[in-house]
């Protein structure tokens, strides 16, 4: 009731103030504040208030939310022991292998002058600074390749 009570008068001075804001001749400011006072006057209207209210002061909705951040804080716990194990314990690990990426998973997104066979590419030596555009040859690949 008292929330109810405080919410209505915030929007009752905000009125006021965008009456004088009008008087002004600032109508589009006016406009601006009266929406904002009339928000609070909604909340009550449609009932967000109260419900607010009930929930603040429930006993059993802060037990709900101790409830949610145990779920939280177990959830978090078993994802950094997960990643400090490097995901090898537990059942579905034991399950199916942990195999790690393909090499060429991401070929085609780099387009064909890049693609590998899986072994590691080894670029000749630049010996001088003529042969460093060499290098550079697969970035000015994708770059044609978009455009730029």
């Amino acid at each position: 009731m008292i929330a109810e009570t405080v919410c209505s008068a915030v929007a009752a001075a905000g009125l006021g103030i965008a009456a004088v804001t009008a008087f002004r001749r600032r109508f589009l400011t006016a406009t601006r504040i009266a929406a904002y006072a009339l928000i609070p006057l909604g909340l009550v209207m449609t009932g967000v208030v109260q419900w607010a209210a009930d929930t603040a002061f429930s006993p059993v909705a802060w037990a709900g939310f101790g409830v949610l951040g145990g779920a939280w804080l177990l959830f978090t716990t078993t994802r950094a022991v997960e990643r400090r194990r490097g995901r090898k314990g537990g059942a579905a690990a034991a399950a199916a292998p942990h195999d790690p990426v393909a090499a060429q998973a991401s070929a085609p997104a780099l387009g064909p002058a890049s693609r590998t066979t899986g072994k590691a590419r080894t670029k000749p030596q630049a010996t001088s600074r003529g042969d460093a555009s060499d290098d550079f040859s697969d970035i000015e690949a994708i770059l044609k390749k978009h455009g730029i």
